[in-house]
């Protein structure tokens, strides 16, 4: 860990299955708003940045988990839940090597809503028989942390940070300040594929089992994400389809009205530095892996 800068003063980006960068292509990056900076994660690093309470930014960076490689790494309804556990592998690592970045989780409001949430969801659930009313209100129910955390207004300029500095990268630019708040593959589209999905997902475990165990539900949680991931690829891969433009317009609305705010030029200035930071890592692993 080091300074990089002192102080003038991105529900993620998704790293999606498919569509994977070739030499002339930007590297798809992903990302994770913290509520003082940003975590950025290539191909095979990531690199976090962090404002300090004296104004310093403090900067870290190393390899990444993997996990998706291989055959399972291309395998349809397996890849997506692979590279959504490789970038939050990423996370207690950064938060190791970056004491000073503050996680999203890191407010006793966020803890206190997680667990009010999920008392009241075994409540809901017995309160009388399954239905599709019932477990769309405990799958709704899942979004309240995450809505708790946003309320934060730096952590949603760091989420709209974290869009600029990817969205700037990919169009060419280094200036985060160049590029939209919204961005195409933030985890806000996987949303509705997520709710739909996990409200038949229980539905069916419900019919299957009697009564469903944790196993059963886990199982139904997980295949649920693997849908809404090869959902949110596709609408990645044909953004002209209707599905692909409902997905896209839902995640849109709702990074433009909840989930990120237009940053600061200091917040700016973090995120420009975790993303120069990240593309120093991936070319000393590019470097050293054409070395062996």
């Amino acid at each position: 860990m080091s300074p990089a800068g002192n102080g003038s003063s991105t529900g993620p980006v998704v790293d999606a299955p498919g569509n994977g960068a070739g030499p002339e292509r930007p590297l798809r990056l992903g990302g994770m708003a913290l509520r003082n900076g940003l975590l950025i994660h290539g191909p095979n690093t990531w690199a976090a940045a962090a404002r300090t309470p004296d104004g310093r930014i403090e900067v870290a960076s190393g390899p990444k988990p993997a996990f998706s490689r291989g055959r399972l790494g291309s395998a349809p309804l397996v890849r997506g839940p692979l590279r959504l556990a490789e970038a939050f592998a990423v996370v207690p690592i950064a938060r190791r090597e970056l004491p000073a970045a503050r996680l999203p989780i890191e407010d006793s409001r966020v803890l206190v809503v997680a667990l009010a949430t999920a008392v009241a969801s075994s409540a809901i659930r017995r309160l009388g028989p399954a239905s599709a009313a019932r477990e769309g209100a405990v799958a709704a129910l899942g979004l309240l942390p995450a809505m708790a955390a946003l309320r934060d207004r730096d952590l949603a300029a760091y989420h709209g940070v974290e869009h600029k500095a990817i969205g700037a990268y990919e169009r060419g630019s280094f200036d985060p300040a160049d590029a939209p708040k919204e961005h195409e593959r933030c985890g806000s589209n996987l949303i509705v594929p997520l709710l739909v999905l996990s409200t038949a997902g229980q539905l069916i475990v419900e019919r299957l089992f009697s009564p469903p165990g944790p196993v059963a539900r886990a199982a139904a949680g997980v295949a649920s994400v693997s849908g809404a991931v090869e959902l949110f690829a596709f609408a990645e891969r044909r953004p002209e389809s209707a599905l692909g433009r409902a997905i896209h317009a839902i995640g849109h609305e709702i990074q433009r009205l909840v989930s990120t705010r237009e940053p600061t030029p200091e917040q700016l200035e973090v995120g420009a530095v975790a993303l120069h930071e990240v593309l120093r890592a991936e070319a000393d692993s590019e470097a050293r892996a054409s070395r062996k």
